[in-house]
């Protein structure tokens, strides 16, 4: 059984993507430990509410500095002793530390097409409004190990998306969602899961 934890931000689509695809069984023997967000009252909590996933929030806010925060963090993740952690929308810098101790077992969905469009300040919307205005044809998503440069570790899979005429960064970051966000992340997941892609050292 692979376990997995899950670390979010925001609404929690990706997480949404990975939950129903361990339930409709294209990702096998995989269980959701934990989804951690480290912002209070996101959706995405609530999403692992419903499918019956401890959900805990651990804010930057509620420690005196980053380093307690990291603390916290780790301390979590340890009690969960997840296989592997992936990042889902989230938008902290993972601490070192974390990356050190689970090495080429953190993976993170960008919504971009690395080395385009990523690394330090590249999230979110934001991504798909530099997109746009380079004027692209074809953007899309990556999966990658997270390590420690910003977006800048081992790529694992993409998938490319069609820029349309009359995309706005909001219309353009549903479609990359949808057509690649989705598929690859759960894809990659999957394939960790049945043995194909392995992880750790």
């Amino acid at each position: 059984m692979l376990k997995i934890a899950v670390l979010v931000s925001g609404g929690g689509t990706n997480l949404e993507a990975i939950l129903k695809a361990i339930e409709n069984g294209d990702i096998p023997d995989t269980e959701v430990v934990g989804v951690i967000s480290n912002n209070k009252g996101v959706y995405a909590l609530e999403r692992a509410k419903n499918h019956g996933v401890p959900g805990f929030a651990i804010s930057p806010a509620d420690f005196a500095d980053r380093e307690k925060f990291h603390k916290a963090l780790l301390e979590k993740l340890d009690d969960l002793s997840p296989d592997l952690i992936v990042l889902a929308g989230c938008l902290i810098k993972i601490p070192d530390e974390m990356i050190t101790r689970y090495k080429r077992r953190i993976i993170n969905i960008h919504p971009a097409l690395i080395p385009a469009f990523s690394g330090k300040g590249y999230y979110g919307l934001k991504v798909h409004e530099a997109a746009l205005a380079r004027g692209v044809k074809l953007t899309g998503a990556t999966v990658h190990f997270v390590d420690e440069v910003v977006d800048g570790g081992e790529i694992i899979a993409q998938k490319a998306v069609e820029v349309k005429e009359g995309d706005t960064p909001e219309i353009l970051q549903k479609r990359v969602m949808e057509e690649a966000e989705w598929v690859i992340l759960p894809g990659v997941i999957g394939d960790i899961a049945k043995g194909k892609l392995s992880i750790g050292e």
